[in-house]
């Protein structure tokens, strides 16, 4: 009986085409490989550990787990590491324009990585905002099989008897300015409210796009709501180097698993659990790299008709550890499921469909507050909201979960940088009605399209979030709440509306007909705009002058490509 050929693995060309690969394995044999290792599958195993945060510093372990459930599947593992930029930290700084910068150098370093040394399959494990996304974008270009796992999230802090995350110490800043908090009761809460290792814990960017990298299908369930501190993390870490091997060997590629109806479901879970306006950003940079289209109007016409079902923070009460104790994403999706909400015919790393892997799963019946069922939403229509108008041609982006007020009109009071409206916060310059304008601060404008964390938790910690409003041509953290909108596209520094505006215009944002506009003719407008003069480039030289040259608009998922 005459055997198929073996088909050719990306491995082979690297290491075993014959002798004119001797060199090639000669550096394996000196960092302890054998003939056996040699000719197993390769995988790379990758992870955004470093020292800058809690999101990442345990990484390295999971790395660890990891390869071994790749050599327990008969693969070699082969260990790297890709940079993360800290949001946290960065936030209201100039380093926090390397931000959405690093989500690029990050998939194009695994890229090279996985490029340059013919490895097979990947498992990559991210801990931090920009390095899921960064880490999925390399795992579509690739499209080598691969298996995402997030790092987890971590535990909340405790203060005054009440659960605190990192949320709570921003607006702490606003409420010491309002003098509605002193600085040692900032002081004490500062050093409670992050206990240890994890990314942040309310349902901002990082467990946002841990709970779509689930719906993708291209990470395990329930890995999204697992607390990095978990035992359980060293199976579940296992099992994806195992899943590796699996995916090898079924030749289960991204591309069979990242569909457009896969983007579809992820679009649903993010905004049934109030998930953060950056995922505006990541999904559509991630489906950019299969070449399917991913629009604002997709998260629109998902959102209005997927409900708001988890009650998270910052707009609800709950943290991540409580979504995972009832039930994690798949009871989220599970409902969604039912109601007919999401597709379950979309394949995952394990193999099966999303219908298939939700099929058996029990959830207790007790009673619990986290995940509604879909016919007891929190809200009839999910958290997102895409508003378009004069002010904003091309489209921006809103968070609606735990906002009541549904219009606003104000006057703008307009910074060209996000540090001159943080001092005019900070100075309580700022009217109840006012809409703050910062502007300048898109991708190419800032560049990096900074995140306004401090300026709008200051806002509400001095107890005015829905009575002022604030736009942006740059963008929020998931911990932002209110009446915000960013994403404002096209952005100033290319001519967008926003560019012209001065203090005093009228502007408005009308949340249920989806529209945020000047009160202005277009005549106007236009005049105003013939004036305008372009900003010279803020960086001539380095990685943010090369990016604002490349990067696209936020309405595209700011790629640079």
């Amino acid at each position: 009986m005459v055997q198929a050929e073996r088909k050719l693995t990306r491995s082979d060309a690297v290491y075993r085409a014959g002798y004119k690969r001797a060199p090639a394995r000669s550096y394996l044999r000196a960092m302890g490989l054998t003939d056996e290792d040699i000719a197993r599958p390769f995988v790379g195993v990758v992870s955004s550990w470093n020292e800058t945060t809690p999101c990442n510093v345990h990484l390295n372990r999971l790395a660890g787990w990891a390869k071994q459930g790749v050599t327990a599947a008969g693969g070699t593992p082969r260990e790297f590491t890709t940079i993360a930029v800290t949001d946290g930290i960065a936030m209201g700084c100039e380093g926090m324009k390397a931000s959405l910068v690093s989500r690029e150098v990050i998939a194009d370093s695994i890229e090279l990585v996985m490029m340059g040394h013919g490895y097979d399959a990947l498992v990559g494990i991210a801990g931090c905002d920009k390095s899921l996304p960064g880490t999925i974008m390399a795992m579509a270009r690739l499209n080598a099989p691969s298996v995402f796992l997030y790092g987890g999230t971590i535990q909340p802090g405790q203060y005054q008897g009440k659960d605190v995350t990192v949320q709570d110490v921003f607006e702490g800043v606003g409420a010491v300015e309002a003098g509605r908090m002193t600085e040692k009761e900032l002081y004490d809460l500062e050093c409670v409210a992050c206990p240890g290792e994890g990314s942040c814990g309310g349902m901002y960017t990082a467990n946002t796009m841990a709970c779509a990298s689930e719906a993708l299908g291209i990470a395990p369930p329930f890995s999204a709501s697992l607390p990095a501190t978990s035992q359980e993390r060293v199976e579940l870490c296992r099992y994806a180097g195992s899943l590796a091997l699996q995916l090898v060997k079924d030749d289960l590629k991204p591309s069979d698993i990242l569909t457009p109806e896969a983007f579809e479901n992820a679009i649903a879970v993010v905004v049934a659990v109030g998930g953060s306006t950056n995922a505006v950003l990541h999904l559509p940079a991630i489906a950019h790299e299969l070449e399917i289209d991913v629009s604002l109007d997709h998260f629109d016409q998902i959102a209005r008709r997927v409900p708001h079902i988890a009650d998270m923070r910052p707009g609800g009460r709950f943290v991540q550890t409580d979504l995972h104790s009832a039930g994690g994403v798949p009871r989220v999706m599970k409902e969604l499921l039912d109601a007919g909400l999401i597709h379950g015919d979309c394949k995952t790393v394990t193999g099966r469909t999303i219908a298939e892997n939700l099929a058996n799963l029990q959830f207790d019946d007790s009673p619990q507050d986290v995940i509604k069922p879909v016919a007891q939403a929190i809200e009839p229509t999910g958290t997102m909201v895409i508003l378009k108008g004069n002010l904003s041609p091309d489209g921006s982006v809103m968070k609606t979960s735990g906002v009541k007020k549904q219009t606003h009109t104000g006057p703008a009071r307009v910074f060209n940088t996000e540090e001159e409206a943080a001092e005019a916060v900070s100075k309580r310059e700022i009217q109840r009605g006012d809409v703050i304008v910062i502007r300048y601060e898109g991708p190419k404008g800032g560049p990096g399209m900074r995140e306004m964390l401090g300026v709008t938790a200051a806002i509400a910690g001095q107890g005015m979030g829905e009575d002022v409003a604030l736009i942006t041509d740059g963008r929020f953290s998931g911990a932002t709440r209110g009446l915000m909108v960013g994403h404002i596209s096209p952005e100033a520094a290319v001519g967008g509306p926003i560019a012209v505006l001065v203090d005093g215009d009228p502007i408005t944002l009308d949340i249920p007909n989806r529209t945020i506009s000047v009160d202005l003719g277009e005549e106007e407008i236009q005049r105003r705009l013939g004036q305008w003069v372009a900003p010279t480039p803020k960086y001539k030289t380095g990685a943010l002058a090369k990016y604002a040259r490349l990067v696209s608009s936020a309405a595209q998922g700011a790629v640079c490509s």
